[in-house]
């Protein structure tokens, strides 16, 4: 299965961003391989919509779950229109991420897990 990471770094030792739609870069990975391609997030700098635009990079790719830390309302009706099922709270490394969704150690969510704009302060 094809996953997207929310990363702040190029390669699974890297740590999860807690923001989705602007998150610094992806980290696409294949679950039974644990190939992975690093992907610079076109939306990080969007004025508006960087969820649904990330989002679609992401249904593009053909991953079929994200792993973040959270997700904002467009970027939740985005994804969950494509199918992709999404597991917001992650932390730790990438690589941890995919261990824990592999594991079963983590449910996808039912609704967004934080509010319109919450990426928009920074860090």
């Amino acid at each position: 299965m094809k996953v997207c990471i929310s990363s702040i770094g190029k390669d699974l030792s890297a740590f999860v961003d807690p923001r989705f739609g602007r998150s610094q870069l992806f980290l696409f990975v294949d679950t039974e391989t644990m190939e992975y391609e690093c992907v610079e997030n076109p939306a990080l700098t969007a004025g508006g919509g960087a969820g649904t635009k990330a989002a679609q990079l992401v249904s593009d790719k053909g991953a079929q779950a994200v792993l973040t830390g959270n997700v904002g309302p467009n970027a939740f009706s985005a994804l969950n229109a494509a199918g992709i099922k999404i597991y917001a709270g992650m932390t730790g490394t990438a690589l941890q991420a995919v261990e824990k969704f592999k594991n079963g150690l983590v449910l996808p969510v039912i609704g967004p897990s934080v509010g319109a704009h919450s990426g928009m302060g920074g860090r």
